[in-house]
């Protein structure tokens, strides 16, 4: 008679003739994550305020363009350039004015409204969004960080202040529109000050340095 634990491993699709099952894997949850943003607001600011007030937040979507080659009797399609899509994040905008001083400041560094004056460089407003999905360790077990994704060269494209309303009881909420000129997948051993292993790649490599698969 089979035991409890033997019949879980047949609670799968078989992957293929001769290979045994191992059971279904722990699928990645959509409410264990963080995002961390670092340069955001003003110099020195603790961002800290934003990561914990964040309700939800899209993961990086990229397309590439398409090169169509005419030849003979077919089309050979080949990749053009690609485009990251926005990104998109709501916070709560928390009774201390915290959430809507970062994003003022933010918002600030981009363009003084007041003085009518741009940045002179990319480099004085941009900043850096780091999206982790987690195990859901929490307290004394830290938790394990499944998943990174960096974004690079973010700056804020939108920012809605929403409305107000007599007749709700939902809370204040900012949404954000980010737009970055880059994003890079790493493991969960990846962190961006020291060797990162991006998804894809077969050999570590410095973070932001190329290296051609072996």
């Amino acid at each position: 008679m089979a035991t409890g634990s033997n019949m879980l491993t047949n609670m799968s699709v078989k992957p293929g003739e001769g290979i045994g099952n191992a059971g279904m894997l722990m699928p990645k949850l959509q409410f264990r994550f963080r995002v961390i943003f670092a340069g955001f607001g003003a110099l020195g600011a603790d961002q800290t305020d934003l990561t914990k007030q964040v309700i939800d937040c899209s993961r990086p979507n990229v397309s590439f363009a398409e090169i169509p080659i005419q030849i003979y009797n077919s089309t050979i399609k080949l990749a053009g350039k690609h485009t990251w899509t926005d990104m998109t994040c709501n916070v709560r905008d928390d009774s201390s004015g915290k959430v809507s001083t970062l994003v003022g400041n933010q918002l600030q560094k981009q363009l003084d409204f007041y003085e009518m004056a741009s940045a002179a460089s990319g480099q004085d407003y941009k900043f850096t969004t780091t999206l982790e999905i987690l195990d859901g360790g929490n307290g004394t077990a830290n938790p394990t960080v499944l998943e990174t994704w960096e974004m690079l060269g973010c700056y804020l494209k939108t920012a809605n202040y929403n409305t107000l309303n007599y007749g709700t009881n939902e809370a204040v909420t900012i949404a954000l529109t980010i737009a970055y000129d880059n994003a890079v997948q790493v493991n969960q051993a990846g962190t961006a000050t020291g060797p990162v292993g991006q998804i894809g790649l077969q050999t570590s490599r410095p973070f932001g340095i190329a290296t051609a698969p072996a």
